[in-house]
């Protein structure tokens, strides 16, 4: 019996209307070999949190492009922590301001990807993290 596929939640938190980074990478995980749930665009941090709660995901990976990700992440990594979600890995994408990333770690985020990362470079990461996760298991 084969092992369960990693099943992750792509989300569009925010305002922003862009989601061409939110499909390129969710299609780049989907073709790596993971379940992909994405969320479509506008999504409050309750309603991200809650389906990743719903669909059981094995790690969260969110674009934000508005400029919006501090109070976005901080309302997300609280509601993970109160759903007892703190054990899943969150990645951000976007545009994100260098000195703004050791913040996002503090809260929680695993990674943080900004404009021309690899997609490689991204699935490493999440294949990786989902790994550790399972390991604590």
């Amino acid at each position: 019996m084969s092992e369960r596929r990693p099943r992750v939640l792509i989300g569009k938190p925010g305002l922003d209307g862009h989601d061409r980074g939110a499909k390129v990478t969710a299609r780049a995980l989907r073709d790596a070999g993971m379940e992909v749930i994405y969320t479509g665009l506008r999504q409050t941090p309750e309603m991200v949190v809650e389906a990743a709660l719903q669909e059981d995901v094995d790690a969260i990976g969110l674009s934000i492009l508005s400029g919006a990700h501090m109070p976005l992440m901080a309302r997300i990594m609280e509601l993970m922590a109160e759903n007892e979600m703190a054990d899943v890995p969150v990645f951000v994408g976007g545009i994100v301001p260098d000195e703004d990333v050791p913040r996002l770690q503090a809260m929680g985020v695993t990674a943080v990807f900004g404009p021309g990362t690899s997609l490689d470079d991204v699935i490493a990461s999440f294949r990786q993290a989902i790994a550790a996760r399972h390991a604590s298991d």
